[in-house]
């Protein structure tokens, strides 16, 4: 009887650190996306914030209490009181005596 060799693939320590790599660069580019500025409302009354992104407006509104996480490639943000900022996505927004700011 003819003797058969069976092969099998090995992966070698390099292959598995660069698929390790591979994985976790995946991993931080699709977390990082849903990541974006956010906005806490410490009023005791519902503050809206107007959120222009894309070119489309969107109303925000803050229950009190509420925190929410919006803009996460920047946008042009209304704040309670009228002022318009500009966001990166990374700011957080602190909506308190009616006046919003970003830290």
């Amino acid at each position: 009887m003819p003797c058969e060799m069976q092969t099998e693939a090995v992966e070698t320590p390099i292959l598995q650190m660069w698929k390790s790599l591979v994985a976790a660069i995946a991993f931080l580019a699709v977390g990082g996306s849903a990541f974006g500025a956010s906005a806490t409302n410490k009023d005791a009354e519902t503050r809206t914030l107007v959120v222009t992104e894309g070119g489309g407006k969107t109303e925000l509104a803050l229950a009190a209490g509420e925190t929410a996480e919006f803009c996460p490639t920047g946008c042009f943000v209304t704040m309670p009181n009228g002022d318009l900022e500009a966001l990166t996505g990374s700011e957080t927004i602190e909506i308190s005596g009616g006046v919003a700011r970003i830290k």
